[in-house]
């Protein structure tokens, strides 16, 4: 496990577009979300201890801001070759056992974390109606091993400040988690 901050793409950013397939074989864009109030992005795997510990709470908020429209997708962009617990089948039955309720992409080329500057797992980024870049941090201050609960209370503040029309809080703390596993001669100059 190597701790990793996040490389904090720049706030007014607008959202990378993307092509990826979900564990069905659908492909899915940024556009697919063009009505929702705000998109969640989230660079995930299923073999980080960092996503593992928060998984549960995540699904858990996502569903409840489903529920007020805002769209989520996560993203695995890690290499299976020397991951092979993150290839797609592996990610559909974490996303069956975890109760995903949001589409869950594999970046097999790399490209969309790339584009995103997404450096771990996992990496939230908020988009606004407009899909501008608001938020770019941590869910809250758990981590393994800390004994501080999941809350989501830094990703809640962001989302419930862009569900109110408010401008979110520029103090965003970076999120922390492992590295992204890139191929061999793919790791951008942004993750070195």
């Amino acid at each position: 496990m190597v701790m990793t901050a996040s490389t904090m793409l720049a706030l007014g950013t607008a959202a990378p577009d993307f092509s990826l397939p979900d564990i069905e074989g659908k492909t899915v864009s940024v556009t697919d979300f063009k009505e929702a109030p705000a998109l969640l992005v989230i660079f995930m795997c299923n073999h980080c201890p960092f996503v593992k510990h928060i998984l549960s709470g995540l699904v858990e908020l996502i569903k409840e801001y489903q529920a007020k429209g805002v769209a989520a997708v996560g993203i695995n962009s890690n290499d299976v070759e020397s991951f092979p617990e993150d290839r797609p089948e592996m990610m559909a039955k974490v996303a069956k056992q975890a109760g995903f309720t949001f589409a869950y992409l594999y970046d097999e080329t790399q490209e969309a974390a790339k584009a995103y500057r997404a450096a771990r797992t996992p990496d939230f980024f908020l988009f606004d109606k407009e899909r501008t870049l608001v938020y770019r941090g941590q869910m809250d201050d758990s981590r393994p091993g800390n004994d501080i609960p999941v809350t989501g209370a830094d990703l809640r503040a962001a989302l419930d400040s862009v569900l109110e029309g408010k401008q979110v809080s520029g103090e965003q703390r970076p999120s922390i988690g492992c590295n992204i596993k890139w191929k061999q001669g793919n790791e951008p100059e942004y993750a070195q």
